[in-house]
C-alpha cells in the first residue's frame, strides 16, 4: 500500500489514531477488515501494541465474538483540543516594574556598613 491507498483502509487516519482510540473503533469491524489493517501496519509502522490489539480482536471474533455497531469511517481522530495561545496579560493589565530596595524598607533605608557600632 502507498500513502495514496490509505483511503482504502476500513479506518481513516488509521495510522494517525491513538491506542486507546483505536482500541475502541475496532470493535466495530470485520475480520477481514482487521486482516486488512494487520497487513498495512506490518508493511509500515509495525508497532507492536497496535499489532497486538488488533490481533487479540481478530482473536475474539474468531472465537464467536461479534462486531459491535456504529460507522468507524464517521469518526474523525482526537486531536489535542486547540488553545487560544498567548497570555492573557497585557502591558494595560500589568503591574509597573519594580525592584525591592537591597534592605530595609523604602521608608526606612538600611544603614551602610561603616556606620554599625557593634
Amino acid at each position: 500500500m502507498t500513502p495514496s491507498d490509505r483511503g482504502g483502509l476500513p479506518l481513516p487516519d488509521f495510522d494517525h489514531l491513538p491506542v486507546g482510540t483505536l482500541e475502541h473503533r475496532i470493535r466495530s469491524l470485520r475480520s477481514d477488515e482487521l486482516d486488512r489493517l494487520l497487513r498495512y501496519e506490518h508493511e509500515h509502522a509495525d508497532r507492536a501494541h497496535v499489532v497486538q490489539l488488533l490481533a487479540s480482536r481478530k482473536r475474539q471474533l474468531d472465537e464467536g465474538a461479534t462486531p459491535s455497531g456504529g460507522d468507524p469511517s464517521a469518526f474523525r481522530p482526537e486531536q489535542a483540543e486547540r488553545t487560544r495561545g498567548g497570555s492573557p496579560v497585557s502591558p494595560a493589565t500589568s503591574p509597573e516594574p519594580s525592584s525591592p530596595p537591597p534592605h530595609g524598607t523604602p521608608d526606612q533605608r538600611g544603614k551602610p556598613k561603616g556606620d554599625r557600632t557593634i
